[in-house]
């Protein structure tokens, strides 16, 4: 499993090796070379839709507590879990270049 530790420091954007539908409102993953399968749900969708472009998880959690109610604290550990679990997963990659996302 991944060290969360550190991790709200750095910029995530999505692995693009991955299909990426809507499914009944929520978002649903397929690598094709592995044949593995991800559902990812509503809110774990949202948070990979603002991963297209590179963002923090600071970033995230701003834009989720704008569309979500849901305390920062909260909010923040989750995302922070969220984005662990995508990155050992390979499902995001640690963005090197330092662009921005905005």
């Amino acid at each position: 499993m991944t060290n969360i530790a550190g991790l709200d420091q750095q910029r995530f954007v999505q692995n693009k090796n991955y299909i990426a539908s809507d499914m009944n409102g929520e978002k649903v993953m397929l690598d094709v070379q592995s044949g593995k399968y991800y559902n990812l749900g509503t809110i774990g969708g949202r948070i990979w839709d603002l991963s297209a472009q590179a963002s923090t998880v600071d970033e995230i959690v701003a834009r989720l507590l704008e569309e979500y109610e849901v305390s920062q604290e909260v909010c923040k550990q989750q995302v922070t879990t969220f984005m662990g679990q995508m990155l050992s997963e390979g499902l995001v990659d640690i963005d090197d270049q330092g662009t921005s996302s905005r």
